[in-house]
């Protein structure tokens, strides 16, 4: 009798949660750290200090190995090939668009024949510059889009990168920067870290 009294008495004592399935996990909820409450703490996003825009021109790409390389899912940074959230740019924009550097992507130009922009601006939101381009090329930004998506040109529906074409007058607005080991999986995740409340309601 006493020796249950005992038992009854520890189920009550023990730390953690002992009548929970062997699966379950007893959580909190998560402290967010900071640079005060932790020394070791390093953000792994920050905003631009000043507004820096260049204009560039644009084209887009897809993860396949005959528009990267023999291994199309992870790019030059080490990042994953998210076609949500990457963007490439050429070497010669390394030392102004380092990996992690998140850029807003704008036109205000019209459309024309072989830049149809407007056509897959609603695909584009933030980027995270993960990517590099061959050394041919210069002055150029390159989105990445999801092989398997499609929109409409007229009639028929084509990949967003054929859609896209090649434009100019792109301007490309630097809003601030991430650790690569920590980009989201979604716009509206990378919008809300830069607060942009219209993206991040998408």
């Amino acid at each position: 009798m006493q020796f249950a009294l005992l038992a009854v008495m520890a189920i009550f004592l023990l730390p953690g949660n002992v009548g929970a399935p062997a699966h379950a996990q007893v959580t909190s909820e998560p402290v967010a750290a900071s640079e005060d409450s932790d020394p070791s703490y390093t953000k792994v996003a920050t905003l631009a200090e000043a507004t820096q825009s260049y204009t560039v021109s644009m084209t887009a790409y897809n993860a396949v190995p005959a528009q990267t390389d023999g291994d199309p899912f992870t790019t030059a940074s080490g990042a994953y090939s998210n076609p949500e959230v990457v963007a490439a740019r050429s070497q010669d924009l390394g030392a102004e668009l380092p990996f992690g550097t998140v850029i807003k992507i704008e036109r205000s130009v019209a459309d024309t024949p072989r830049c149809q922009f407007s056509t897959v601006e609603h695909l584009i939101g933030y980027r995270v510059i993960a990517d590099t381009m061959h050394p041919r090329w210069t002055h150029k930004i390159d989105v990445l889009f999801d092989q398997a998506d499609t929109v409409p040109i007229g009639a028929r529906q084509v990949n967003p990168s054929y859609a896209l074409g090649v434009c100019d007058q792109v301007t490309v607005t630097v809003v601030g920067k991430i650790d690569i080991s920590a980009i989201p999986d979604t716009q509206a995740e990378l919008a809300s870290m830069f607060e942009e409340p219209s993206l991040a309601l998408r």
